[in-house]
């Protein structure tokens, strides 16, 4: 590792800021820092307005971070870690962060979601299947499946129709396991939508249909349009972990360049 370098006044001002922004500092802010202070202080003051100027809690803001580092589609590890240990420092219980993971892990029925109308409209043009009204291709069971899934997660979709008709059973296997957060989970019911929201929102998924579906459900559970605004800025903070990851490459790789040169 490359030896540290004393910070001058201004870079020394721009951590203090960030620190009494965001209220934590990790080694990889001090290599940006140090290599770019123009960058670093822009960096500082966009992620900062969600916590200078937003409406929720700084648990809540720390979850929205949880939820899209955590998210399949990032798996960003690091990130995890270093909000997971915010959010337990701004009060955040156990049980809600496990929560904030356990819908994050939802994710992966976007599979389905997604391929599934896809694979309706095929069957059709192939011949494979008769086009008829949702509702009216349902049996007995499926229908008590659709009713059990309003009841239990507060909406229905129609991109949900196609899975209930081609497979019951894994559309019971996903009802149960998407449902216990709902069942038993901790946090309020709009805070789980924001969950959604942002993992729908973020930049490695951008997922249309659920990022309407999630804000429509959060607005029926008395989400502002503050709060619903502060969940994607708060996404998009996703876009510096261009330089969180790479930055330390780029500090090795030069510092080995010069040592060999």
């Amino acid at each position: 590792m490359p030896e540290k370098t004393e910070l001058s006044a201004r870079q020394q001002a721009i951590k203090a800021d960030f620190i009494e922004n965001r209220g934590y500092w990790a080694e990889i802010m001090e290599q940006i820092l140090t290599l770019s202070p123009d960058y670093f202080e822009a960096y500082t003051n966009i992620s900062s307005v969600p916590w200078k100027h937003g409406v929720l809690e700084p648990k809540v803001k720390e979850f929205m971070y949880i939820a899209i580092d955590a998210s399949t589609t990032h798996l960003y590890s690091m990130g995890t870690r270093i909000h997971m240990q915010n959010a337990l420092r701004q009060g955040a219980t156990e049980e809600e962060i496990f929560e904030v993971l356990a819908l994050t892990s939802g994710l992966g029925i976007h599979s389905c979601t997604v391929g599934v109308p896809i694979l309706m409209e095929e069957l059709a043009s192939a011949g494979m299947l008769e086009e008829v009204p949702p509702n009216e291709s349902l049996d007995a069971r499926q229908l008590a499946l659709k009713e059990t899934f309003t009841k239990n997660r507060g909406y229905w979709a129609p991109f949900l129709d196609g899975l209930l008709q081609l497979s019951p059973e894994f559309f019971e296997a996903f009802l149960d396991i998407s449902s216990v957060p709902w069942i038993s989970g901790p946090l309020e019911p709009k805070v789980k939508e924001f969950v959604y929201i942002a993992i729908d929102a973020a930049t490695t998924h951008l997922y249309e249909p659920g990022l309407r579906q999630h804000i429509k459900n959060a607005i029926g559970h008395g989400a502002s349009k503050e709060e619903l605004m502060e969940v994607l800025q708060l996404a998009t903070a996703i876009g510096v972990h261009t330089m969180t990851d790479s930055v330390p490459i780029l500090v090795q790789e030069a510092a080995a360049q010069k040592k060999s040169a």
